[in-house]
């Protein structure tokens, strides 16, 4: 009876990880099939193999051997990495069926709240890292942080030279940055805003004044002839020769 809660359980988790948090905040589809993949084949090897004395250690060593696969289809980013782990994790736990019960379902639960707090927007959202080619070679530090600053319009913690091209007078630097308060705050009502104002800008005319929807738009005005003003001389009209 254990096996089922658990085997469901898990199922519910990487329900929640892949497609609440993950698809959600990143929308990379192809990750959502990897991540259901190994999960569901994770505790379906642990599930199998929970029954023979050394449950724990092979499920142990599936994960050391599941961990160290290198996945050259296409990079993956740092967070990807955690939300890869964190379904090999779901599938090990259901699969070993820790007893008691309670403890097996509060460990997938921990690792669901994890993810969810420490993958939100809004935890340190002014911390940023980034590569930055620069269009002078600059091999001092403070004049290399100040023009990153100004640049980036933030505070750079942290800034290492990649390259330094005298020939081509070009630098690389790896930059791990805050931006400033003004800009996030700024960022996250645009964010907010962004799908009202696309709409409201929809309902209005080309001056800016509401009109029902499916209104036709109203042709623009001809502009009038321009009439010469008495100050300005008229020009005589030239005529054919020997007509006066």
């Amino acid at each position: 009876m254990n096996t089922i809660i658990l085997i469901a359980a898990d199922l519910a988790a990487i329900t929640v990880l892949t497609f609440a948090l993950y698809l959600r905040r990143h929308r990379r589809r192809d990750l959502v099939v990897s991540y259901l993949g190994m999960n569901v084949g994770v505790l379906a090897v642990a599930t199998a193999l929970s029954g023979s004395a050394a449950g724990i250690g092979l499920g142990l060593g599936l994960f050391g051997v599941l961990s160290i696969i290198r996945l050259r289809s296409t990079e993956l980013a740092q967070h990807e990495v955690a939300y890869y782990f964190s379904a090999l994790a779901l599938g090990l736990i259901a699969g070993i069926g820790v007893e008691p019960l309670w403890l097996t379902l509060s460990l997938m639960g921990m690792v669901l709240l994890v993810m969810f707090v420490g993958d939100n927007p809004r935890v340190l959202p002014a911390y940023r890292h980034q590569t930055v080619v620069l269009d002078r070679a600059i091999n001092n530090e403070h004049e290399l942080h100040a023009r990153l600053e100004e640049v980036l319009d933030g505070t750079v913690h942290s800034a290492t030279i990649q390259e330094l091209d005298l020939v081509n007078d070009k630098t690389i630097v790896d930059v791990r940055y805050a931006v400033r308060s003004s800009r996030v705050s700024q960022t996250h009502a645009d964010s907010q805003g962004h799908a009202v104002s696309h709409d409201h800008a929809a309902s209005q005319g080309p001056l800016g004044f509401d009109q029902p929807a499916g209104a036709l738009t109203p042709a623009p005005e001809e502009l009038p002839a321009t009439q010469p003003s008495a100050s300005q001389p008229q020009q005589p009209v030239p005529t054919s020769a020997g007509v006066s």
